[in-house]
């Protein structure tokens, strides 16, 4: 893992995307194709935004996966990721082929089974990810699985990061945030080429804190990150305010 710090958000952003380019582009050099998977959230809206703006990209060359989504939220809705996406990246560039998660499909289980073996098929090139105030990866809230071997599960979200879905506007009331989600697994994510993570915020700089310092560990979830050889972390300075500080 690497990590690299900037002074504002937007630099962070801009250096992600440049970063998430570059790695597509050579994929696309060397294969032809390249795969990916995007995230959502507020972490994410700088990051995305740069990433359009670039025009290098031969998108139509490109597979899109989803990171995770909400069981039982319509596309309709506000906070579904599957809006977010086509808003911000797929209404956009136009990815050769989507793969998006159908969290208010009757069976989610089903819909993991779908995915699963969709994505059987390819090897991610780059994962574009975040970390939550509670240092979830994805939607795998600590304590996170380590070793489950589905691509895709179905999880429990706790109220930290319930919480932190109403905290940044995506529902009126706690009682509406869903309690499931379909989310790639931690082992999924890891088995990705390369992983871009990018975190801005001060209210994200104690997960920052303890996920990248200390132990890897369950009860970290984006720890994870460290254990891969080419996870590339951005943060801007909110995010990383913790990591230098003496105990």
């Amino acid at each position: 893992m690497q990590t690299f710090v900037f002074p504002t958000r937007i630099e962070m952003a801009r250096a992600a995307a440049a970063r998430a380019a570059g790695l597509i582009n050579t994929a696309i050099a060397e294969q032809g194709h390249a795969a990916f998977v995007a995230a959502t959230g507020a972490s994410q809206f700088d990051f995305l935004d740069a990433l359009v703006s670039n025009h290098d990209v031969d998108w139509a060359r490109t597979t899109m996966f989803h990171l995770d989504e909400y069981v039982g939220l319509p596309e309709t809705h506000p906070a579904s990721f599957r809006r977010y996406l086509k808003e911000r990246l797929i209404d956009h560039v136009h990815p050769g082929e989507v793969y998006l998660i159908q969290g208010d499909v009757p069976d989610p289980h089903a819909e993991c089974q779908r995915l699963n073996r969709l994505i059987a098929d390819h090897q991610v090139v780059v994962a574009f990810v975040g970390i939550g105030e509670n240092g979830h990866l994805a939607f795998n809230d600590p304590p996170a699985d380590f070793e489950v071997e589905d691509p895709y599960i179905v999880v429990e979200l706790n109220e930290a990061c319930r919480r932190q879905q109403l905290g940044e506007g995506w529902f009126p009331s706690l009682d509406e945030v869903p309690r499931r989600a379909i989310s790639m697994s931690i082992k999924q994510i890891q088995k990705s080429q390369s992983i871009v993570c990018t975190v801005p915020d001060r209210r994200k700089s104690q997960a920052v804190y303890d996920c990248f310092t200390g132990d890897v560990t369950p009860l970290h979830p984006a720890s994870v990150l460290r254990q891969h050889d080419h996870a590339y972390v951005f943060l801007d300075a909110d995010a990383a305010s913790l990591l230098n500080r003496q105990e």
